[in-house]
């Protein structure tokens, strides 16, 4: 027989009201004994979004000025900055292989391993970047031949010219996100902000100076490059050193590689350079798509990459207070922890996410009046970036927040293989189906991205609830 639930068994309003307000105002009052308080969670969140903020202000403001530098010149740019983003994400998700592995020895209070780890990152790093640098100048004729295949004389001039210069740049980009990413497992968010303003400063100064000072083209924006990432790839060592800090790097510094911690920084950090791999070759595969749509659409499509990143800014930050945050969580074995910081950590996510679409929407008609495109560009970008808000406001956490505590959890096969194919079954060749069989145009590109998005967030949820990603991290 059924059991009837009487009205004294139903919750009462007040019980609701009660149960809403604790889970809007969870971690207002961390328990006792927690790893982080709401002290280091703010502390930790705020750089990473002035951070996330700066990259993307600077790298507007570096493509305006580039532009000014000849139309060959900004071409050249364009196209060797899309083949090193591909390598410098492959850096950053090593270096996030380095931070998850010293967090776990943080969280287990074993800081003299958590130090070993970040000498075997610094060396794997230094001798990878100096290999692949080494590579691109020995090769680079093949490589613009075989990327670019035929180009203009003058755009291949400056292409080669920007890629001799930069390619120096790399083990020092290199280093620096390793530094920035053994910080940020510290809890330190603020140092590598810091070093990443004055980057980016000397980056825009550099420009400014020799674009319209000594009217250089690509030299004139590679150079600055070359200065600014190697400035910031040595400060960051510079205060690794300092043997103060929980993890630095040991003295004497060990150049003999140890395979055990190597296996455990590359078990985490080759998935998500795969990972990062697909998904830049994805992008680069539907900006080829876009090109066959006109000048109108390919204008719109630009802008929306860059407007839309204003939207997404907080939520990249709040990837890396995740990745941080669970890491020590689990290293401390304590997945109780893990679950309450992450609630703690998705919900910031959203509010954050919701300020920053917000004011986007607000500044958007401002954000058109930058670019000299057609009105038809105009309508075009605004349609996306709306859409973009709406669905991000969504779904954008659970599908890119959340999956960084099962990273952290070392459960990175399953997020790469749910990611890869996710993208591009849906993203890449749904938004081609889009584009060339029901002729949706440039929205086509953006039209199936929520269902990438819904996909990702029910495998994510189905491994959290089912526990399996705890095992893997006792495994690991």
């Amino acid at each position: 027989m059924a059991h009837v639930v009487s009205h004294s068994e139903l919750p009462s309003q007040k019980e609701h009201q009660g149960r809403l307000m604790r889970f809007l105002h969870e971690g207002a009052v961390i328990p006792d004994g927690y790893l982080f308080s709401r002290t280091d969670i703010r502390n930790l969140i705020i750089p990473l979004m002035v951070e996330q903020l700066l990259s993307v202000l600077v790298g507007l403001a570096d493509s305006i000025m580039v532009a000014h530098a000849g139309e060959a010149a900004m071409s050249g740019v364009s196209l060797v900055d899309s083949v090193f983003l591909l390598i410098i994400n492959i850096f950053a998700a090593l270096a996030t292989g380095g931070a998850v592995v010293a967090g776990h020895f943080l969280g287990m209070q074993k800081d003299k391993d958590g130090c070993r780890t970040v000498n075997q990152l610094l060396l794997f790093i230094a001798f990878t970047g100096c290999l692949v640098a080494g590579g691109i100048y020995l090769g680079r004729n093949v490589l613009m031949s075989a990327i670019f295949g035929q180009i203009e004389p003058d755009v291949r001039a400056n292409a080669m010219i920007y890629l001799i210069i930069t390619t120096g740049s790399i083990p020092f980009i290199a280093l620096y996100n390793a530094g920035a990413a053994v910080f940020r497992a510290m809890g330190n968010s603020s140092l590598p902000m810091k070093i990443a303003l004055a980057m980016n400063g000397i980056n825009i100064v550099g420009n400014a100076i020799l674009i319209f000072g000594f009217h250089m083209n690509a030299a004139g924006v590679a150079i600055p490059t070359l200065v600014s990432r190697a400035f910031a790839g040595i400060v960051i060592l510079f205060y690794l050193n300092n043997q103060e800090n929980r993890l630095h790097i040991l003295h004497p510094f060990s150049f003999r590689p140890d395979r055990v911690l190597l296996k455990k920084i590359l078990y985490v950090g080759i998935p998500n350079g795969i990972e990062n791999s697909l998904f830049q070759l994805g992008k680069i595969l539907l900006i080829s798509v876009v090109s066959v749509l006109g000048t109108a659409a390919i204008s719109a499509n630009a802008m929306s990459n860059t407007i839309t990143s204003f939207q997404s800014v907080t939520g990249n930050a709040m990837q890396y207070a995740m990745l941080a945050v669970a890491s020590q969580c689990v290293g401390a074995n304590d997945y109780e922890q893990v679950k309450y910081y992450t609630r703690l950590l998705i919900k910031k996510s959203y509010l954050y996410m919701w300020m920053s679409i917000g004011a986007v929407g607000i500044l958007l008609p401002l954000f058109m009046k930058f670019y000299n495109v057609s009105p038809e560009a105009v309508q075009f970008a605004t349609e996306i970036v709306l859409f973009h808000g709406v669905v991000a406001a969504v779904l954008w956490p659970l599908s890119f927040v959340f999956p960084n505590m099962l990273r952290a959890a070392n459960d990175v096969k399953f997020c790469m293989i749910v990611s890869s194919v996710s993208m591009w079954t849906l993203r890449i060749f749904g938004s081609i189906f889009a584009v060339r069989v029901l002729h949706m145009g440039v929205f086509g590109i953006w039209f199936l991205m929520p269902f990438d998005w819904v996909f990702r967030i029910f495998f994510f949820i189905r491994r959290y609830r089912s526990g399996k990603w705890m095992v893997t991290a006792a495994k690991n």
